[in-house]
């Protein structure tokens, strides 16, 4: 079997923090979360008003959103982690909407495949307090039942997680797909949780960074605007947008706050920021995926 743990895949992970770069899927990702966030404002605000109905509605919409909004990102970074062409947002928004469901169905066959051991594993357990089998099994039980879940969740983690979006982005059907996450566990496991390894660690780099300057920044403006513009506003509100809390969080909290132009100026600006650090680590993680499935995919073809 080829070994999938090398540098040129390395080099495929590491080209994740190109991602950034690729305008169509920042500027998708960006509007996806812009909608739901105000989505979920709406939510908030029909639940205040103990309308359950079009909370649950409009929870709904935020939800539908979410899901073809970042399926539509995905498209997006597979067209560059191809080096192909990135099509534009509205075609691959069309795309999402006719390959999306595949996801879903891609991970309900999993889901039911895995779902007869532990079956099996659940009817065993009602025997263990049967005289005479009840200790030997129980015993015999324990490893295997620690090993299968504890395998399980970590297929889930490197495998079926990361790895199904891309495949349905790349074109494959909900059926390859599945079968593609039961080979890679069988033959590759080690391998993928290698590379899914140096995306998260490349992931949290990016996180930390990005973290580091908006913090500082926002220490420094926060200064800026209270003693040097003298603008008369708590600094917590200067800094609540940033973190992607509203006037209706910060009363919750107890936090006081400046209901003016100002404020609200304050919060809309800190909520781009926020925004943006979302959104930049998120394209890096999505980028990555889509390298580790390439890379995963290469490795299958030339065995």
């Amino acid at each position: 079997m080829v070994r999938t743990l090398n540098l040129r895949a390395l080099e495929r992970v590491l080209a994740a923090l190109d991602a950034p770069r690729n305008g169509a899927a920042l500027f998708a990702l960006l509007a996806t979360l812009s909608m739901a966030g105000l989505l979920l404002a709406t939510t908030e605000s029909a639940l205040a008003r103990d309308d359950g109905l079009w909370g649950g509605i409009w929870s709904g919409l935020a939800l539908a959103v979410t899901f073809f909004g970042v399926n539509t990102t995905g498209i997006l970074l597979m067209d560059q982690a191809r080096g192909r062409p990135v099509r534009e947002v509205e075609e691959a928004f069309k795309e999402a909407l006719l390959r999306s469901h595949k996801v879903l169905v891609s991970l309900a066959i999993v889901l039911f495949v895995v779902a007869l051991p532990f079956a099996a594993l659940m009817g065993l357990l009602l025997l263990v307090r049967q005289p005479w089998i009840g200790a030997p099994l129980f015993g015999a039980l324990v490893p295997l039942g620690v090993t299968g879940c504890g395998l399980f969740a970590l297929t889930v983690i490197v495998i079926v997680g990361p790895l199904t979006g891309p495949s349905i982005w790349a074109g494959n059907t909900a059926r390859a797909t599945a079968r593609m996450c039961w080979r890679q566990f069988r033959h590759g496991l080690v391998d993928a949780a290698g590379l899914m390894l140096a995306v998260i660690a490349l992931t949290g780099a990016v996180t930390a960074a990005i973290s580091f300057v908006v913090l500082s920044g926002a220490r420094v403006m926060a200064l800026l605007s209270v003693w040097w513009v003298g603008i008369d506003l708590p600094p917590q509100q200067l800094m609540a947008g940033l973190f992607g809390y509203g006037l209706r969080a910060l009363g919750a909290a107890g936090a006081p706050v400046a209901a003016s132009q100002l404020g609200a100026a304050a919060l809309i600006g800190g909520g781009v920021v926020f925004a943006l650090a979302l959104a930049l680590p998120t394209l890096v993680y999505f980028r990555g995926c889509c390298a580790v499935y390439l890379a995963l995919h290469e490795n299958a073809k030339d065995e």
